[in-house]
This record gives C-alpha cells, sequence and structure tokens, in this order.
C-alpha cells in the first residue's frame, strides 16, 4: 500500500504542475496604479463562446479604516467591435462574467474621475478565460468526484481548450495571411500605377523639350 500511496501523490503532483503551465495563459492577475482623472485599458485576446470571469478591488492604503472618498473608479468592458459587456461607474470593487459572444481583443478600461489634490489609486485585477474562469470547488461539490478525479477532470477540459485555442490561431493566421496577400496585391497595383505615372511625365517632358527646340530652331 505504501508504494502505491506514494505513486498516487506523484502523479497527483505531477498533474498539479502540468495544469498549473497548461492554464497560465489563461488567467491574468495583476496590480496596477490609476491616477485621479486618467484611464488605464488592459486587452485580453478571447475566442468565441469561451467563458470570462474578472475581478477588480481598490487596495486600501490604510488598513483597518475606510476608503477616502477620492477612491472610486469606473469600469467598462468592450468587445473588439465596440460593444459593451459590463460597465461599473463610481465602484471600489466589483466583477464581471460573461461569454465572449464575437472573437478578438475585449478591452477593460478603468478611469477614475477628477480630484483636487491628485489621489492614485493601487487597483487588484484578476482576468481569467476559459478553462481558468470555470468554479472547480462547486464542480467537485456538484458531481462528488475525488482529488485525483477533479485534476483529471481539469486536465481533461483544459487539453480540450488548448486544442480549440489551437484551432483559433490557425483561422486567425489564415485571416493574416489573406490580409497581407491583399495588401501585396494593392501595393504591386500602386507600383504599377506609379510607374506609369512617372513614364507618362517622362514622355511629356521629352515631347516638350522637343517642340520647345524645334520652334527655337535649336535641332
Amino acid at each position: 500500500m505504501f508504494p502505491l500511496d506514494v505513486s498516487r501523490r506523484r502523479l497527483h503532483v505531477a498533474l498539479v504542475a502540468i495544469l498549473l503551465g497548461l492554464q497560465a495563459p489563461a488567467s491574468r492577475s495583476l496590480r496596477f496604479d490609476l491616477q485621479s482623472g486618467h484611464t488605464k485599458c488592459i486587452a485580453e485576446d478571447i475566442r468565441a463562446n469561451s467563458m470570462t470571469v474578472g475581478k477588480f478591488a481598490i487596495v486600501n492604503p490604510h488598513e483597518g479604516h475606510p476608503l477616502p472618498e477620492s477612491h472610486k473608479l469606473s469600469v467598462r468592458v468592450t468587445s473588439a467591435h465596440g460593444n459593451s459587456y459590463h460597465q461599473s461607474e463610481n465602484v471600489e470593487s466589483g466583477q464581471f462574467a460573461f461569454t465572449a459572444g464575437e472573437a478578438g481583443d475585449y478591452t477593460a478600461c478603468f478611469w477614475a474621475p477628477d480630484h483636487k489634490p491628485q489621489a492614485t489609486l493601487t487597483v487588484d485585477f484578476d482576468w481569467r478565460t476559459g478553462v481558468a474562469a470555470k468554479d472547480w470547488s462547486n464542480v467537485a461539490k456538484k458531481d462528488q468526484v475525488d482529488v485525483m478525479g477533479l485534476e483529471l477532470k481539469k486536465l481533461y477540459e483544459t487539453i480540450d481548450s488548448i486544442h480549440n485555442e489551437m484551432f483559433y490561431l490557425r483561422e486567425r493566421e489564415e485571416e493574416m495571411e489573406e490580409l497581407n496577400q491583399a495588401t501585396n496585391a494593392k501595393m504591386a497595383w500602386l507600383s504599377c500605377l506609379s510607374l506609369f505615372v512617372c513614364l507618362s511625365v517622362a514622355g511629356l517632358q521629352l515631347w516638350h523639350l522637343k517642340t520647345f527646340f524645334e520652334k527655337k530652331k535649336i535641332i
């Protein structure tokens, strides 16, 4: 029994390490400073039909005391096409969750009202997408699975997410290739047009000089 338990523990550690490595690109946690009267935007590339969850909160500069009145911010999350998915105004903290209806860069913009004297807000922001956005504790309670089963379920969904991400990146690559080809074709057409204009101008100059010299009886 002892070697089996050791093997199970090693397998569990390996699964956790793999999951952490695979899920790293799907979550973003950061802390940044925001001055009153200014705006800061953060973008995340999300594929269509992916779940995304974000949490934000202003860090209290004086623990144990209420936040100052100047420490308020507004948040808006929009898609690449300008569609609004979340908006909060004059809040100290909040969260958002939605399923992306379109693929592309989603932008979360934070701005603080103008204040005199100017105040600096420190904001904690955690943005998770795909498998990382799922509440696995509720999954474990609902399905009544053990730790090993939960880790295997996470691993399966992570691999499935990466598989879908690869197809999404391939589609984006094809779109970029088509755009490059269209741009190259337009540049080739523009180059030919520029060459034609230059030759036409050169021909007109030669004709004008020839006419001028003939009138002056130089040639």
